[in-house]
């Protein structure tokens, strides 16, 4: 099987490296928001969509001008990058996948990526890469990288930069598990899944959180743009850089034990918008819906989703996303609809008196839907 993966490292440059870096970051972001613009003004002005190849010639045009001679300085190709990202988010547009691409930020990281192999040297001995108009940088090796390289990726986080190294290689699939599962996003946990078992809630240590609580609270006493403001702005991102690393490494972990049990995830793409039945809410149950769905925002589930996704290809398992909730739960043990909510938490059976969890008799639910998905072709959306 071939697999494409990707290897990320932290940077270790000196001060001239990293300017080059800060320059060619806004250079490419430049870019992209001159072509956002000339594509916005083409647009109200009723003309065409400008292809990439034109695009070009007008990056050649803005590098050999007069005005911006400044963005002669930045390496041809992640400039062109830069383009293809801008056609890509205007595809995505226009296929229905994302909204208008707007434009990019200083504050929000740069990054710039060289997709020609051929001019990037790895040196895995002594843990550095070279990069064209950069040299040789360091990096902190924490494992090997395996396979053909194919394109590397820079980018700046929190003042620090990464590498990530795309590379491409044959691999041995493991041994299939003839096993499948169903999750769905639990009340009183992360996820719930068809066998019984539960993913617990990514933890947070109370110290961490009221320190952040501490620190937005000193972001907002300070005028911003000033010097105060940006050192508490610059503490306040190291905190929520380790909370958000912190969620990842939960995420990848949860999504690994999954994928290595499974071969088949039927996962819950959705929430619910409405009560079974046309029941309304009691003013406890909105409450309690407000306060679960307030302390799923953080979790990532979408991101959850697309660890599962990836790493169940990788193992040439099966990935189904469907949504949930637009009709009654079954009973799993009279295979009847239930049509009585007796807690959110808990679901009770009107023709079998089964009370079971409401997340394990969703997750058995969707279970079931995904394997007539397989089975009969039904719909999964």
């Amino acid at each position: 099987m071939l697999r494409l993966q990707a290897f990320k490292f932290e940077l270790m440059p000196n001060g001239e490296q990293t300017r080059k870096m800060r320059r060619f970051g806004g250079a490419c972001r430049f870019v992209y928001n001159k072509g956002l613009s000339l594509q916005l003004e083409t647009r109200a002005t009723g003309g065409k969509f400008i292809g990439y190849f034109a695009m070009a010639k007008l990056l050649t045009a803005w590098r050999n001008g007069p005005e911006i001679p400044w963005l002669k300085e930045a390496p041809m190709h992640p400039l062109q990058h830069a383009l293809k990202d801008l056609e890509k988010a205007y595809r995505n547009f226009f296929d229905g996948r994302a909204s208008v691409p707007c434009f990019k930020r200083k504050t929000q990281g740069d990054s710039f990526r060289y997709p020609d192999r051929n001019q990037i040297k790895l040196d895995q001995l002594n843990g550095r890469i070279f990069l064209p108009k950069l040299g040789w940088l360091r990096y902190r090796k924490s494992r090997d990288v395996l396979g053909d390289l194919r394109n590397v990726t820079v980018s700046e986080s929190n003042g620090k930069w990464f590498v990530s190294i795309q590379t491409q290689r044959e691999v041995e699939l493991p041994p299939l598990q003839e096993s499948a599962v169903g999750i769905v996003k639990g009340a009183d946990c992360f996820a719930t899944l068809s066998d019984g078992n539960s993913v617990l809630q990514p933890h947070q240590p109370e110290k961490r959180l009221r320190s952040l609580a501490q620190l937005q609270r000193s972001l907002d006493r300070k005028v911003k743009s000033s010097s105060n403001w940006k050192k508490a702005y610059a503490r306040l991102q190291q905190m929520l850089t380790r909370i958000s690393n912190a969620r990842k490494d939960f995420l990848h972990k949860a999504s690994t034990s999954i994928t290595k049990n499974h071969s088949l995830v039927c996962f819950q793409s959705s929430e619910a918008k409405a009560q079974p039945n046309g029941r309304k809410s009691v003013p406890e149950e909105a409450e309690a819906k407000r306060e679960l769905d307030i302390g799923a925002f953080p979790r990532g589930w979408g991101e959850f989703r697309r660890l599962l996704e990836y790493k169940l290809a990788w193992r040439a398992g099966h990935f189904l996303a469907m949504t949930h909730g637009q009709e009654d739960p079954t009973c799993s043990s009279c295979e009847q609809s239930i049509k009585h909510q007796q807690h959110r938490t808990q679901f009770l059976c009107v023709t079998c008196g089964c009370k079971k969890n409401a997340d394990l008799v969703g997750a058995i639910s969707i279970l079931a839907r995904g394997h007539r998905v397989l089975a009969c072709g039904e719909r999964s959306s």
